[in-house]
């Protein structure tokens, strides 16, 4: 269990906080407060690899002003403590990462991420990675944006692109997640790692992702250690 990557859409952070009659960014306060906790439960029940979709290309272009204001004020407050060395990151020698379109981002948050990511680089014990103005199609579409640009400098030629190869072009430096949850009642995957999911074993949960709990993870984990995984075989 313990190279194993978990992968969550969290999702029903605002639906979690109208249904307490609270402002949506309300909602989005208890989320990030979960993550933190999340990223303990991992380590204690021996999860290495985790990617979290906190916040979607979709979620940028719809989101009223006000909310995706207070959102990147969440990021930044975020990013910020985890430049203090004495953060459980450094602790227990997470690395972080970003995957995403994070030029839409503001510079504030872009230039946090880049010294966070610096700081974390050479972490090995633990991988986070986020996706933040992120979608799948996007990324597949950058990738072959790359693939066309490198044939173009005649650096490698149609017949050396495969799988491989093109994961190599989304940036992609860790496994594929072995799990995937969703959260919030949703069956469907939202644009997060269509590349990467093809093997992915899923799970939906009808709780908001504020109501999220370990036993809800160690269920899963036991779930999943019972299914037989046959990569299409």
């Amino acid at each position: 269990m313990g190279e194993l990557h978990v992968a969550i859409i969290l999702d029903g952070n605002r639906r979690f906080a109208r249904r307490l009659m609270e402002k949506p960014w309300k909602g989005h306060e208890w989320g990030a407060e979960k993550v933190r906790k999340l990223l303990g439960w991992c380590r204690d029940l021996g999860v290495k690899y985790l990617t979290l979709y906190s916040l979607s290309l979709e979620n940028i272009n719809k989101r009223p002003k006000r909310e995706l204001e207070y959102l990147y004020k969440i990021f930044t407050r975020e990013f910020e403590s985890i430049l203090d060395p004495s953060s459980e990151v450094h602790e227990h020698e997470i690395r972080i990462k970003v995957i995403g379109r994070r030029s839409v981002l503001p510079e504030k948050l872009r230039n946090l991420i880049e010294r966070v990511e610096k700081m974390t680089e050479n972490y090995t014990s633990y991988y986070l990675n986020l996706a933040m103005a992120y979608g799948g199609q996007q990324e597949i579409t950058d990738a072959a944006k790359r693939i066309a640009e490198a044939v173009k400098r005649n650096e490698i030629g149609p017949e050396d692109i495969n799988e491989e190869r093109f994961r190599s072009f989304l940036s992609w430096d860790v496994p594929y997640p072995d799990i995937i949850i969703r959260t919030g009642g949703e069956k469907r995957l939202s644009n997060f790692l269509l590349w990467q999911c093809a093997y992915s074993e899923l799970f939906f949960l009808r709780k908001m992702w504020p109501e999220f709990e370990r036993r809800d993870l160690v269920r899963i984990l036991r779930e999943f250690r019972k299914r037989q995984r046959r990569f299409g075989r």
